[in-house]
């Protein structure tokens, strides 16, 4: 690979040139400060993420946080492949939120978007990019140097870290290895944790040789294993995580306990960007165990020695708010807003190929306009945070998608130097892109709890209503499309405006070959916080392109599978996909009356993923029976762990697109917990079948892209039972009903 342009103005202006100069490629002291920060007793590290102990156990440091994903199993899979290690003595471990664990492999990953420097300039590539993820600074969301989102792990810290750590550090114990036997370093290989010279038959163990290992400085460009090499990356290898999650022994955010704890409860403004104007904080001073009242701009917390007594206290207050025009903004306001707004001079074009102008005065115009509604996270464990602010100092106990970057957030927040601030990252029951950079208001608050009660730590939770009602939320979004069809029946011009909260979205660009393209996007800007839900943009751009696809098919009289098929002709990795989801489906064999299958595909995070629903529609309601999928990730590491990913992201994305719905009324959010925000039961949950596929294509990343197809896969299977075409979510509370 050339090097480009776009590396040039990186490694100039991201790390601001002057400050890497000088900055070894591999600093003398790194591994001993590596050592002094994160080892036990007769553990050594010997490249960035991986230490190997005495008795030969490797363990992992991984710059990212558990979320339930299975990268602290994948991630060890890829290490112990180019390691030459014995999986039996493999271990992982959570990396701590300190620059020197900074995730410089993932910064590189989305800088270059897949491609590699040249080799003479891999060092200081990696030098830079780590550089770049322990001191540059995103706006608006501040350090990300530890993230964990964008379904990013292996296909960002695996290939461009992990893997490359591994391969280096086995050639630094060769290296060592040799020079003790006086050899040259071409006649010693590796196997099962061991260094070996066939000639002599001697050999040693890596815990032998990690301290001598250490003090070569790791390769930028370790010759790497080709797949076939592979014993351990492609295997469905058992999870480190599930046995303690399993047994109880694994512990979260909210089971945080130190001496001397106590709790808060809060309630903020129900409008957002409300201000507290007022609250009798005398009338719940005299309840059994409160200790303090703290009004905030926009909150009001209640400081207890019992979580429910300072939940039960907070309830009883009546603060008031001072709300401005916020106050009376509704769902039907926002939606006329964004209707507007398509109607509107402000639309900013993103996409613009051939003649869509001439190509829509040559045949009749088929449009439409679909819209998707605000959706919670709602994890499973609302969010929380302990802090404790005493001598000056804070410490601070949460689970968040970024360990590092909380810890800078902790200490803006606090007014602190970082040097100042300890940051504990927990395991978290859920999150989605809930506890992502850009969206920690509940650590914010636990700073400023802690701060006004300074010497103990005050672990403040938020209330399922807390959580649902002060969320940052996935975007509404409304789309409009314009397309006309050819005589073939495929369509010569694809014209799409949308609203956005944010930029142009690059998940709007579609897959399809259509010759003339028009893409544009206009920015709604509403009081509503918004933020990244799990697939971000895919999740609602994926419902509208595919299933417009799907009604050019209909009106083109078209098999809405050999319509795609048409128009995926040039590419065969999608076409791959989509074959293979249609023949396990069983497409086009018949089925019941009242029954029906729809099929979509979207590429997302570098994977593509097809899924075909098969959808029941009878007097009682929609019943989607079963979905299946085919995945294409490029690379399959843990195929158990994926597929259960995957089997996650369908039940997640049909409990979303069946009943979710966010609703805004006099400026706050109405619904409040399950009842009101419905997840799938296990009596609604269909037949799930996953297929992976492995193209030996660019790494794709697990688990969010199986969200996107399955919203217009039911839909469009209900249109094929009923011949409703559904153009809004959800699809629960719509009339649907057989048509003709």
């Amino acid at each position: 690979m050339a090097t480009t342009r776009r590396m040039v103005l990186l490694g100039g202006a991201t790390a601001a040139g002057a400050l890497v100069v000088g900055y070894a490629l591999w600093p003398s002291d790194r591994i001993a400060r590596l050592n002094a920060l994160d080892t036990a007793d007769g553990e050594q590290f010997v490249t960035n993420w991986i230490k190997i102990a005495n008795d030969d156990t490797i363990t992992v440091v991984i710059p990212h946080c558990d979320m339930g994903t299975g990268i602290f199993t994948s991630l060890p899979q890829m290490v112990a492949d180019e390691l030459d290690a014995d999986w039996s003595k493999m271990r992982s471990e959570q990396a701590p939120p300190d620059k020197l664990f900074a995730n410089g492999a993932l910064v590189e990953a989305f800088a270059l978007n897949g491609a590699k420097p040249p080799a003479f300039l891999q060092g200081l590539a990696d030098n830079t990019f780590r550089f770049v993820a322990a001191n540059v600074s995103v706006p608006p969301i501040g350090y990300i140097p530890q993230i964990t989102g964008g379904s990013s792990a292996v296909r960002g810290t695996g290939i461009y870290g992990m893997r490359v750590s591994a391969a280096a550090a086995r050639e630094m114990l060769i290296k060592a290895a040799a020079a003790r036997w006086n050899v040259p370093v071409e006649e010693c290989s590796t196997a099962e944790c061991k260094v070996m010279h066939e000639a002599s038959g001697k050999s040693f163990g890596y815990g032998e040789l990690a301290a001598e290992a250490a003090k070569y400085s790791p390769s930028p460009t370790p010759k790497l294993k080709p797949k076939e090499s592979y014993k351990y990356v492609g295997k469905p290898v058992q999870r480190f995580d599930i046995p303690r999650k399993v047994d109880g022994r694994n512990k979260y955010s909210i089971d945080t306990q130190t001496p001397d704890m106590l709790y808060a409860a809060i309630r903020i403004s129900p409008v957002f960007g409300g201000k507290l104007k007022s609250v009798n904080g005398d009338a719940v001073k005299g309840n059994r165990g409160v200790e303090k009242v703290i009004s905030l701009d926009d909150a009001v917390v209640v400081v207890a020695d019992r979580y429910w007594r300072a939940r039960d206290a907070v309830a009883t207050l009546a603060p008031a708010w001072e709300n401005g025009a916020n106050g009376k903004v509704t769902s039907a306001e926002i939606t006329q807003r964004r209707r507007d707004a398509l109607n509107g001079t402000s639309l900013k074009t993103d996409v613009d190929e051939g003649d869509t102008a001439a190509a829509l005065a040559k045949g009749k115009v088929i449009e439409a306009i679909y819209e998707v509604p605000y959706l919670s996270h709602a994890p499973m464990e609302p969010v929380n945070a302990t802090a404790c602010f005493k001598d000056g100092k804070l410490e601070v106990w949460a689970g968040t998608q970024d360990g590092l970057g909380s810890r800078a957030f902790c200490a803006e927040a606090a007014g602190l130097d970082i040097e100042n601030v300890t940051f504990h990252l927990t395991d978290m029951g859920g999150a989605f892109g809930r506890r992502l950079p850009g969206q920690y208001n509940f650590l914010t608050y636990a700073v400023k709890t802690a701060m006004a009660l300074p010497g103990k730590p005050i672990k403040l939770i938020f209330t399922r209503e807390e959580d649902m009602q002060h969320d940052f939320y996935r975007p509404n979004v409304m789309s409009r499309f314009k397309a006309v069809l050819g005589e073939d029946g495929l369509p010569t011009a694809w014209v799409n405006d949308y609203t956005t909260d944010d930029t142009a979205n690059p998940q709007a660009h579609i897959l399809y070959g259509i010759p003339n393209q028009k893409i544009s996007a206009v920015v709604v800007p509403t009081h509503v916080p918004t933020g990244a839900w799990r697939s971000v943009e895919a999740s609602w751009h994926g419902f509208f392109a595919e299933t417009f696809v799907d009604e050019l098919a209909h009106a083109a009289g078209k098999d809405p599978l050999e319509y795609r098929r048409a128009l995926l002709k040039d590419k065969p990795r999608h076409l791959g996909a989509l074959n293979t989801a249609a023949e396990k489906a069983g497409w086009g064999t018949p089925l019941p009356p009242g029954t029906a299958r729809g099929i979509a595909i979207v590429e997302s995070f570098d994977s593509i993923a097809a899924q075909v629903a098969e959808v029941e529609v009878s007097d009682s309601g929609v019943k989607v029976k079963r979905v299946v999928c085919a995945y294409d990730c490029g690379l399959v590491v843990n195929p158990s762990g994926l597929t259960q990913q995957i089997e996650g992201a369908i039940i997640f994305a049909l409990s979303a697109a069946r009943n979710g719905a966010i609703t805004i009324a006099d400026g706050a959010v109405e619904q409040s917990n399950f009842p009101d925000y419905e997840m799938i039961r296990l009596a609604d949950c269909p037949e799930i079948e996953v297929h992976l596929l492995e193209t030996g294509d660019r790494v794709g990343g697990g688990g969010e892209p199986g969200v996107p197809p399955l919203a217009p896969a039911v839909c469009n299977a209900i249109f094929a039972a009923t011949g409703t075409r559904l153009r809004t979510l959800p699809i629960n509370g719509q009339t649907i009903t057989k048509q003709g």
